[in-house]
């Protein structure tokens, strides 16, 4: 005989399926925050970022009270980080689909090496070194993934707060890899707070996280408060001259324009901001679109052209992107990234940045060094096998260089640090050009690959990271937005509008004294990566004693 239901019968199925969902929604909420804590959503929200792994850590912490399996635990850690890559970093397809999807799905695989590390720290050598080891972990797989072939580190949690600078000055000394230390250290003490067993009043319990939260976002406030602009000045122009890069600026589009009408569009664009004080000007990458061999640079026509109008503006400085070549004599003087024609011998292809300091002057090369991965960079043994391979068109890696080339102009305090593309979204990367005694940072960028998407905002909001590490002045040209022109507190004082064209001038300080980041480089990532080896040897050592122990139980 059929009854009816009642709540207390139906009670426990309820429970049963909150248990069964729970995992997967603690996973979604976590993925969520990141989300919304990120650029380039309200400023404020970045304060999110705070909190948003607690409901990552409840989840491992049930997971593990539960006893569930190692696999188990990851799956719900990949689900994590699949959604918050997918959430913040989607527009990456746009360029190209199966690119974005592989950034997705290969960047939070490679995330859950770090966590899954801190699970059987934990799980192997009690919750205290477990917890600790966790920002370690986490803070050297960032490090690695600033400096190996695959890097991608558009998701270092350090750059969750680039739209809200005003709570991370002391990056001058931390660097961006300070925010994800912070982030991690006020995550795990809410959790602590508000999940572990605990045998102190609410008040004492929560004064930790409050002040781990609230200290440094004080001591940001106040060095930007005291921080003043440094150095002599000079009047800089930007231009964005909007050259679709799917349907006009390359020759195979649909709609190329001409690169002599390319070159037409950054002239107009630039006169209409000159004046007599104006010292430097910059184009965005590629914005010449044409195979520029380095050893007869100076017999292009365009190169031609281009001496030719300088040359009307005494006194007046161009850094423009290209895409250059240069051609070795014999296999033992070529790169390891060199190629070979039979028409051209051995050839590196290289997005380069080119400064013309005159008029007359002879110009400099900088080569892009950070590339793209799978789009600028393969790694070694695939380049190695591609190169030997007829494809019908380019492959293999773009030649890059190991130092940091600054370009010195004629004045003698202006010195730019040439950034191309998304170079400028690594920290230790832009502090060597200070180093190396760069007073501005001048970046060119595409952008256009994106859509109207939060990449190219993103992109932008990164930069001002740069200008806090370093404390310089940014100069930023896109080709299709946006550029801008971000001070030495990280604000920007002066942007375009996105796909326009448009020219911007203002006038930057060229600050001479180094930071201590500057100065002393990226110290916490290899700190963090020592620890690493040392806390993974102990974990070790601690699971082959529990395997000893067990078989000496059986």
């Amino acid at each position: 005989m059929l009854t009816k239901p009642t709540p207390e019968t139906l009670a426990p199925t309820a429970a049963g399926r909150l248990s069964y969902w729970l995992p997967s929604l603690l996973a979604l909420l976590s993925a969520g925050l990141l989300w919304l804590g990120w650029p380039v959503h309200p400023s404020g929200l970045a304060l999110v970022l705070l909190v948003a792994w607690v409901p990552y850590l409840r989840l491992e912490q049930l997971l593990t009270q539960q006893g569930a399996s190692g696999w188990k635990v990851f799956r719900y850690t990949y689900l994590c980080l699949v959604l918050w890559n997918a959430f913040t970093t989607y527009w990456v397809s746009y360029s190209t689909l199966g690119g974005g999807i592989t950034a997705v799905v290969c960047n939070a695989l490679m995330m859950c090496a770090p966590v899954m590390a801190f699970y059987h720290t934990k799980r192997l050598a009690g919750p205290a070194l477990g917890y600790f080891s966790l920002p370690v972990y986490w803070i050297a797989f960032e490090q690695l993934h600033l400096h190996w072939d695959l890097t991608w580190p558009w998701l270092t949690l350090g750059n969750g707060f680039a739209q809200a600078n005003y709570l991370v000055q002391w990056y001058e000394y931390t660097g961006f890899l300070g925010g994800s230390a912070w982030m991690w250290l006020v995550n795990i003490l809410v959790f602590g707070a508000l999940f572990r067993r605990q045998t102190v009043a609410p008040a004492r319990r929560w004064l930790a996280p409050v002040l781990a939260a609230a200290l440094p976002i004080v001591v940001s406030l106040l060095i930007g408060s005291q921080y003043q602009e440094k150095g002599q000045t000079a009047e800089v122009v930007v231009v964005q001259p909007n050259v679709d890069p799917f349907l006009e600026k390359f020759s195979s589009n649909p709609n190329f324009i001409p690169y002599d009408e390319q070159l037409t569009r950054l002239i107009r664009l630039t006169e209409q901001q000159l004046t007599p004080q104006t010292k430097l000007v910059l184009w965005p990458e590629t914005a010449l679109e044409e195979s520029y061999f380095e050893q007869s640079f100076e017999i292009h026509p365009k190169v031609v052209r281009l001496r030719s109008w300088l040359a009307t503006h005494p006194g007046l400085e161009l850094i423009t992107g290209i895409t250059s070549v240069q051609q070795y004599p014999s296999k033992e003087t070529a790169t390891a990234t060199a190629r070979f024609r039979d028409d051209l011998g051995f050839y590196d292809v290289s997005n380069t940045a080119v400064h013309f300091s005159s008029a007359s002057a002879p110009v400099t090369f900088y080569h892009k060094s950070r590339l793209v991965p799978g789009v600028e960079k393969v790694p070694v043994a695939l380049a190695k096998l591609v190169n030997n391979i007829d494809l019908g068109g380019f492959v293999g890696s773009y030649g890059s260089q190991d130092e940091r080339t600054v370009l010195q102009s004629t004045t003698s305090a202006l010195r730019i640090a040439p950034s191309i593309c998304y170079e400028s979204v690594y920290g230790d990367f832009m502090a060597e050009y200070m180093q190396n005694g760069a007073t501005l940072i001048g970046i060119i960028t595409n952008d256009g690959w994106w859509s109207d998407s939060p990449g190219h905002e993103q992109h932008l909001q990164y930069a001002t990271l740069r200008a806090i590490e370093n404390r310089r002045d940014i100069a930023r040209s896109a080709n299709t937005g946006i550029s801008a022109f971000i001070n030495q507190k990280g604000e920007i004082v002066q942007r375009t509008g996105w796909w326009v064209q448009a020219a911007s001038r203002h006038t930057v300080h060229l600050n001479e004294e180094l930071t201590f980041y500057a100065r002393h480089g990226e110290l916490i990532g290899p700190a963090t990566q020592l620890l690493a080896v040392l806390l993974l040897g102990f974990t070790a050592v601690q699971a082959m004693r529990a395997r000893a122990k067990h078989s000496t139980a059986l």
